[in-house]
């Protein structure tokens, strides 16, 4: 491995989340008036922070989303993941081979702290990360495609941007990686590969991962 530092998006990454919340998503704009598909969903929002939906539908209605609409948004989506959210397959196995050969590695989310917490301690992945290795948007002035939030976790872990690599599988988390001058992978489980196409290198099996990561860092 030639990384110093590995980070992972979280929803869709670590955890397959992308279709519970974009269905829900979907679903409630439709609800409040603003009729979106799932196809839709995934396609403007994923991979965005909260307040990117909101100015998504303001810019396109000229009309703001209720005050409430993080709060009851994310209790259907919790709901949802206690039932049902389930990790992405091979991913503990990268993980914990990571963990073996010494490879720091942490999460950098466009989720909430309490939204990534639900999922890894839903999933059994928490055990992996710890409090110290957990960073979300909202702790950050811009979320994705914005750079500073992988910025803001490379700098809290201790590693130049030119020594990360990040996991992301939304062209947001990609175009944010690139303006970080971090080395990206981009996994096409759900999206078209050539909405990734700025990453370093595409793959669509978490058991491919750790092949790519020790072969093509430039």
């Amino acid at each position: 491995m030639r990384y110093d530092l590995v980070i992972f998006d979280n929803d869709g990454v670590l955890v397959d989340s992308e279709p519970i919340s974009n269905r829900h998503l979907a679903a409630y704009l439709t609800e409040l008036g603003h009729p979106t598909s799932y196809e839709d969903s995934i396609r403007d929002y994923m991979g965005s922070a909260m307040h990117r939906i909101h100015e998504l539908v303001l810019a396109r209605t000229g009309q703001r989303l209720p005050a409430d609409f993080d709060s009851t948004f994310h209790s259907r989506v919790f709901d949802a993941f206690r039932r049902e959210l389930e990790p992405v397959a091979g991913v503990r196995t990268v993980l914990e081979k990571l963990r073996a050969d010494n490879i720091p590695f942490c999460i950098a989310s466009s989720g909430s702290h309490e939204r990534i917490r639900v999922a890894l301690r839903k999933t059994g992945l928490y055990e992996l990360f710890g409090e110290e290795h957990i960073f979300s948007s909202e702790d950050v002035g811009r979320g994705k495609p914005a750079p500073d939030l992988f910025l803001h976790a490379a700098e809290r872990m201790g590693v130049a941007p030119p020594h990360c690599a990040v996991i992301e599988d939304s062209p947001l988390g990609v175009q944010a990686a690139v303006a970080a001058e971090m080395d990206v992978y981009g996994f096409t489980a759900m999206t078209p590969a050539d909405k990734l196409a700025a990453a370093q290198a595409l793959f669509s099996d978490m058991a491919e991962l750790p092949r790519l990561l020790a072969s093509t860092h430039k």
